[in-house]
């Protein structure tokens, strides 16, 4: 994976991103289609090593992905100038598990539809599954970061 060069001073630390990525729900998900590039919001799960979407298999971003894996996903929050805090992954994508994703037993899905289960649905005991999403798996090729909270010490 590539090295953050630019804006190492308020980089987020491994332990600072991992917190980040547990705790905020929302992301914005950059696929390539036919006419250019689709950004649609979504839930996401990270588990240290990957960024799982939760996607709708008949969606414009699946299909997308299934053409061209390439992805950019953003996380982002706050409001005043100082307070901004974000993850930026480019990556490739790919379907993991049955799609759409109908609850079957799968050791692959076993750990984040547990971290998804905590985060989305009150610590559900189990994952709740529509027949209508599945599982994207993204790997990273390169993460940035920010914290802009980090410009107060400098």
């Amino acid at each position: 994976m590539k090295e953050q060069k630019r804006g190492r001073r308020i980089a987020m630390t491994d332990e600072e991103l991992a917190e980040f990525l547990a705790t905020e729900r929302t992301c914005r998900v950059a696929t390539i289609g036919p006419d250019g590039p689709h950004a649609t919001p979504l839930w996401f799960g990270w588990d240290g090593e990957y960024l799982w979407l939760y996607s709708i298999v008949r969606s414009q971003r699946w299909t997308d992905v299934v053409r061209d894996p390439r992805i950019g996903v953003v996380v982002d929050s706050g409001v005043e100038y100082v307070e901004l805090r974000g993850v930026e992954i480019t990556g490739t994508a790919e379907v993991v598990g049955d799609a759409p994703r109908t609850g079957e037993p799968d050791e692959r899905l076993t750990a984040i539809e547990r971290i998804f289960a905590d985060k989305y649905m009150g610590g559900a005991p189990e994952m709740f599954h529509d027949g209508r999403h599945g599982w994207l798996r993204v790997k990273p090729a390169k993460i940035a970061s920010w914290d802009f909270r980090k410009l107060a010490s400098l």
